[in-house]
Parts: C-alpha cells; sequence; structure tokens
C-alpha cells in the first residue's frame, strides 16, 4: 500500500485520523499503533514518514509524492533522518534507546525535522522503556515518535499516556484473500498468507522467495512423521527442520503453519469445511480426519501454542521443538 487512499480501504477510522492530523498540522509527538499483524502499521508509519519530508508536498493533501528524492530515500530506508528501531534478538535494550537519545539531541542533516520509528514497542526491557520515557516527556515539537506493537497490553501504562493511539483492527481474512490473488499469487496460497495475516508486502516477499515453499514441503512431511506411528518425526526434526527452521521466527512461522493443518482437521470434524484454508491439501485432511479424533487435533493445536510460547521465553529452539514432536507423535 503506497497511499493513504489505499490503505484507507482495509482501515478506515484509523487512516482518517492520520490524514486529518496530517492536513490539520496537529501532528502528536509520540504515536502509538496498536493492533493484530498484518493490519497495515508498518505501511501507516512509512506514509507519514514520507509525508512528513516529502518534497513536492501539496499543503492540503496528506499524501506523499512517492517520487521525490526524500521520498524514496525513506521507501528504501536510507534517509538519515528517519531511524526504524527494532529489537535485537529477543528485546528492544537499554542501549539502543541510548543510541537514539543522542541522535535527538542532534540537529537533522537535512531539515530540523526527525522521525523515530519502534516495531514490536512491546519488547523494550524495563530500562529502555524508562530511558524512552525521557523523550517522551521532553518532546521535540519537530521529532515524532511513532511505536508499534500486536500486544498493547505489554506496553508501559507510563508510555500509553504519553502517546496518541491508533487503532488498527483485524481485517477479513477474504478481503485478504482476494487483495493477494489480485497481485497474481494463487489462491491456495493467497489463503494461507490471509490465515497467517501477512500484509501484501509479507505475502509478495513469501511468494519471490523459495524458502516458503520448502517450509510448506517439510511441513507436510512433519506431519505425515508424526501421523504415522512408525515413522521417525524426531529423527526428521534434527536430519530436516532444523536445517530449514534455524532463526526463531522461522520456528515460529512453521509452528504456524502446523496449526493451520490441525484446525482445519478441526473443521473437518466440526463439519466446516467452509473454513478450510489448505486447499490444496483437502484429500491429505480427510485422511487424517480418519485417524484423529477431535479432542486430539485440539491437544495438538493447544501443544503447538505452547511451543511458541516457550520460544516466546527464551527455551532453546531445539529443545522446544523436540518436546513438542514428542507430543505431536503420541
Amino acid at each position: 500500500m503506497e497511499t493513504w487512499t489505499q490503505l484507507q480501504e482495509l482501515q478506515p477510522v484509523a487512516t482518517r485520523m492520520l490524514q486529518n492530523s496530517i492536513v490539520k498540522n496537529r501532528m502528536a509527538h509520540a504515536y502509538l499503533f496498536h493492533g493484530p499483524k498484518g493490519t497495515g502499521k508498518q505501511n501507516a508509519s512509512l506514509l507519514f514518514a514520507m509525508r512528513s519530508f516529502c518534497e513536492e508536498v501539496d499543503p492540503e493533501s496528506s499524501e506523499p509524492c512517492g517520487e521525490c528524492r526524500s521520498c524514496k530515500r525513506i521507501k528504501s530506508g536510507n534517509h538519515p533522518d528517519v531511524h526504524w528501531l527494532e529489537p535485537e534478538g529477543q528485546s528492544i535494550k537499554k542501549e539502543q534507546i541510548e543510541f537514539l537519545q543522542k541522535e535527538f539531541t542532534y540537529t537533522g542533516l537535512e531539515s530540523n525535522q526527525k522521525v523515530y520509528i519502534l516495531s514490536e514497542a512491546d519488547k523494550m526491557t524495563t530500562n529502555a522503556a524508562n530511558r524512552l520515557l525521557k523523550f517522551l516527556e521532553e518532546p521535540s515539537q519537530q521529532t515524532v515518535a511513532i511505536l508499534m506493537t500486536e500486544n498493547v497490553g505489554s506496553v508501559l501504562n507510563t508510555i500509553l499516556s504519553r502517546c496518541q493511539r491508533i487503532q488498527f483492527h483485524a481485517l477479513n481474512q477474504n478481503d485478504l484473500t482476494q487483495q493477494f490473488i489480485e497481485q497474481g499469487i494463487p489462491e491456495s496460497t493467497s489463503q494461507i498468507y490471509a490465515a497467517l495475516n501477512f500484509d501484501l508486502n509479507e505475502a509478495i516477499t513469501y511468494e519471490e522467495d523459495s524458502w516458503f515453499a520448502e517450509a510448506r514441503k517439510i511441513v507436510i512431511q512433519l506431519i505425515d512423521k508424526v501421523m504415522n506411528p512408525k515413522e521417525e518425526g524426531y529423527l526428521f526434526l534434527h536430519q530436516v527442520w532444523l536445517q530449514h527452521f534455524q532463526e526463531r521466527h522461522q520456528h515460529e512461522l512453521g509452528i504456524d503453519l502446523l496449526i493451520l493443518w490441525y484446525q482445519d482437521i478441526i473443521s473437518y470434524h466440526l463439519e466446516r469445511q467452509d473454513r478450510i484454508v489448505l486447499i490444496d491439501q483437502n484429500d491429505r485432511l480427510k485422511q487424517f480426519q480418519y485417524t484423529m479424533t477431535l479432542h486430539e487435533a485440539k491437544a495438538c493445536v493447544y501443544e503447538l501454542l505452547q511451543t511458541k510460547r516457550r520460544l516466546a521465553y527464551n527455551v532453546h529452539n531445539t529443545l522446544a521443538m523436540e518436546h513438542l514432536v514428542l507430543q505431536l507423535q503420541r
């Protein structure tokens, strides 16, 4: 989504609030964009930054031109006065915020404006959050901070109270699927991307990357292993899965794909075939329906969710996956 008009189709309320603040020149010094993954928070942050530095801006419009030097540099992540901050490892650390604080004291390289965008703001350590408060309590009129989070309940109240909150609502899965199909992505894959709450940029990136296609094959192979008591799921985990899924976020994505499998089996048991996501795997799903009870499928989803929690709490990837495979194969 490269314009506010496009974003407005998916997030009308959030987009209207931001557009009004831009056109009326009443921007807050700090925003908190919160809502589920893939709902447009990053797109809104990018558009806000582009509009702030656009060299061909229409003062009566909220739209950036998208073509000037500043807009192109922001889109490519190379503008010196727009800073993106993401977790290093599991969290945003105090040292990262201290670096930003130093940047706050400098005059902008090309103007007096600065925009700071913090992804996954709920993952700030307590020390990092307390450091950030200094900036939020003593804002510069030409500096804007945008915090993004999927878990607003984990953000400190002292930070919440100093930000203008903009809520991004969960998108309709059918609308997302149609959006991906219109970009030339096959329906079967579009269904999966929508179920995983990918935004359009993520869907296109994964569609062009062979890693995701291979990940889907490995997930299917692991399902076949754990569903057959004669197969060695544990051995497959070490020989294949752990070679492909290496980073924590990759394991989480693999688990999300596994969850889709068991949720589809549950849908078959409940005779809700209209909810099936893995439409290209119907034959397998029908087969598994007769070898796995509804209760067993629900228990597997529970184990998968527990594994995601363990990974979030820094349990070693291999240990977490070994435990999971043993539970799924029982």
